[in-house]
């Protein structure tokens, strides 16, 4: 990714291009088979392993690569994503939509944890959706209408916990969702009426 706001030569396009390139087939790549080499990522992306290695020295860069772009969708779903006003559980619902795309589309690096990804960067990775959903569970509290027994914090690990097993049950073939699902989920665990949490899932599509 660059800042579209600066002009770059035909060379610097070209080079752009092609990592985009072979981290678009290496996150497809290794979501079928995470213990693939650089050599099956330059197949993938019909390139030349010199290729690859021109752009990434090895297969550490490559997933901080792709930890980087996750980083960046991540920040860029979030933007829209205001805090709670009047009504937390709306808040709540178009949290877990607005992510869910973002969650399927990298999903792949859950598969390559722990052994391609420290819990540092998975701490960075996480640290704006983590902020903004405590503040969402925060609100929901101060209005009556979430669980008020756990802290914010300690009931937003819980949520991510619930949407990152969620995520590895799709990579695993057990769960099939386009986000509703894991949106009618989270508003259950975090003390939403069913019927009321269905109807939000429903209702709240990505903003």
């Amino acid at each position: 990714m660059t800042d579209t706001s600066v002009r770059l030569s035909p060379r610097q396009d070209r080079a752009l291009t092609t990592r985009n390139r072979i981290l678009e087939a290496a996150r497809q790549q290794l979501g079928r088979e995470p213990d693939s080499s650089l050599g099956d990522i330059a197949v993938a992306a019909d390139v030349s392993r010199r290729t690859v290695y021109g752009h990434f020295a090895g297969r550490s860069a490559l997933v901080e690569g792709l930890v980087d772009d996750a980083a960046r969708a991540l920040r860029a779903a979030l933007a829209p994503v205001a805090l709670p006003a009047t009504d937390a559980v709306t808040s709540m619902a178009r949290f877990v939509r607005t992510l869910w795309p973002v969650g399927d589309r990298y999903r792949m690096l859950l598969s390559l944890a722990p052994q391609d990804l420290e819990a540092e960067q998975v701490d960075c990775l996480l640290a704006p959706a983590r902020d903004l959903v405590a503040a969402i569970i925060t609100e929901g509290q101060r209005q009556g209408v979430f669980h008020s027994g756990i802290p914010p914090q300690a009931l937003g690990r819980a949520v991510e916990a619930q949407v990152l097993a969620l995520l590895d049950c799709v990579n695993s073939g057990a769960w099939t969702d386009d986000g509703t699902r894991t949106a009618t989920a989270v508003l259950i665990a975090v003390g939403v009426d069913g019927d009321l949490a269905a109807t939000h899932a429903r209702r709240h599509l990505r903003a």
